[in-house]
């Protein structure tokens, strides 16, 4: 069951993310803040993957280095759904580059890098269904109601 209202996006946890043991504290920063995890799973990206998803930097000298540093190990995908799902997860997440994100955010409290960001977040609405699109299938999410909807999204509500 979802909300008429609801937003998808995507986040990706990327290599440094992996490697550094961080997968469960980023995903519980999203859990708490009331977004609804309708898809999840752990994947080694292709280059077909990576040139769709970075379709607009694959021309920039530095595509290289981002395309060799996503496939230097598994990452996490999560398809997150909510009200305002884009914006609040943006906020969660902090800037791209990460030694001017503030303490609070992801990329805040875990890094200090502009590539080594610890993670991507879909920027708008539109790449939100796009991106949930590229690295899932609709039998891979799932629509349910969290238990506490009522209570995090009030003024949709009461």
């Amino acid at each position: 069951m979802t909300h008429e209202k609801e937003e998808k996006t995507l986040i990706i946890l990327k290599p440094d993310a992996v490697h550094r043991g961080l997968v469960g504290a980023i995903v519980q920063r999203f859990e708490r803040k009331g977004l609804k995890i309708i898809g999840m799973k752990m994947v080694q990206l292709e280059d077909a993957v990576l040139e769709a998803h970075y379709a607009h930097i694959k021309d920039k000298p530095f595509f290289g280095g981002i395309k060799s540093f996503m496939k230097s190990s598994p990452v996490v995908v999560l398809a997150l759904s909510g009200i305002d799902a884009v914006s609040a997860t943006r906020l969660i997440v902090g800037p791209t580059k990460a030694h001017e994100a503030p303490a609070g955010t992801i990329r805040g409290d875990f890094s200090l890098s502009m590539q080594s960001n610890i993670v991507h977040a879909s920027d708008t609405v539109e790449n939100g269904v796009a991106e949930v699109g590229r690295f899932f299938s609709e039998s891979e999410l799932f629509a349910y109601k969290r238990n506490d909807f009522d209570y995090i999204h009030a003024d949709y509500v009461f």
